[in-house]
Formats: C-alpha cells, structure tokens, sequence
C-alpha cells in the first residue's frame, strides 16, 4: 500500500458527509471495509496486498486509499475496530452461550484473531511511538474490563480457576499467539490457546 498517498482535496472523509441518511450509509461501507480487511489480515498478514483487501470488500482499490490514505492508517482503524468488536462481544456472548466457559472460549477465539492485526501494528507504527503506546492503553482499558466480566461468571459457575484473572490470561493468549506466523508451520496457535484455556478450568 502506498505509504506516501495522501488524501486528495476532493476526498471528504466518510463521517463529514452533510446528509444523515449519506452518513450512516458511509459508516456501513467503512464497517464493511474494515471487516474484510480485518479479515485479510488473520489470513495473510498486514501486508497483504490492497487489491486482496478490495476485492474481499467488494470496493475499488481507491476506496481504501482515499478513507486510508496510508498502511498504517488501515492498519490503525482495523485495530480500533476489532477492539470495539471484542469488547462488544463479550457481554453478547455470555447472553446467548450455553455457559459461562463457552462464552470464554468464543470470546478468546476472537481476541486471537485481533492479536494478528496487534502484532502488525508495531511495524505498520515504527515511526510513531506515542500513537502505538496510546492504542495499547485503549486495548488494555477497553479489553481487561470485557474479560474480567467473563472470567467472572465462569467462578461464579465454578468452571474456572479462582486465582485466574482477566490481565493474566490475556498475557498468556498473547504470548501464546506471539509471532505464530514465523514459527514452524505445523504450530497451532488456536490448538495451544485452547490447551491454556483447558488448563484454566476448575476440576
């Protein structure tokens, strides 16, 4: 993706759009965008080329690069997005999951594929320190609160450990899923993540 592109004079952004109905049509189409590209990127990495991310969003190639002008940009607005997703997730899935523990399980599933876009983000942000140290202060505030409400009603059920919490666990996903994509190809990261959470439940 050109990293130097910029946003033309004639390209206003999505949310300045002056009719309402123009408006949330426009937040539709940036979900789409930002799905498929999320997407794309627990698939083939964040340097998957534009033209795979645009045709996975059924839009033009210059769609993306007039809303994200650069890499980083998508990069950035990808994380932002599954971040509001995960933290969103959490109190659906313990409404409608058959227990508290399969609720965890969807919930971490998700978080793993988030972790892939999280681990581009330092390279998409080499040259932006304080932006990437303020986007993993969000990822904490938002994401640690989700899963000690999960966590909680799985003790409350007894189905997991009660010295178990919400910033350990999250640690532990991490490091399983850290740098998954350079490792042998036979390693399964989802397997390890399910082996850990296996090992969180109250016997």
């Amino acid at each position: 993706m050109g990293e130097e592109r910029r946003v033309g004079a004639g390209d206003e952004p999505l949310s300045r759009t002056a009719n309402p109905t123009k408006r949330a049509d426009a937040r539709r189409n940036e979900k789409a965008l930002l799905d498929a590209a999320a997407s794309v990127f627990v698939t083939d990495g964040v340097d998957a080329p534009v033209r795979r991310i645009a045709a996975e969003a059924g839009v033009g190639m210059g769609t993306i690069y007039r809303h994200f002008p650069t890499r980083a940009d998508l990069v950035v607005a990808v994380y932002r997005h599954q971040v509001d997703a995960c933290a969103e997730a959490g109190p659906a899935l313990l409404a409608t999951a058959a227990s508290p523990f399969v609720a965890m399980t969807r919930w971490v599933n998700l978080f793993a594929d988030f972790l892939v876009t999280k681990h581009g983000l330092a390279a998409a942000m080499r040259d932006d320190h304080d932006g990437f140290t303020a986007l993993h202060a969000l990822f904490l505030d938002r994401l640690v609160p989700v899963l000690a409400d999960i966590l909680a009603a799985a003790r409350d059920a007894g189905e997991v450990k009660a010295d178990l919490t919400a910033y350990q666990l999250l640690r532990a996903i991490g490091d399983v899923c850290a740098g998954a994509e350079r490792v042998d190809p036979a390693y399964d990261a989802r397997l390890t993540v399910q082996l850990l959470l296996d090992g969180c439940r109250q016997r």
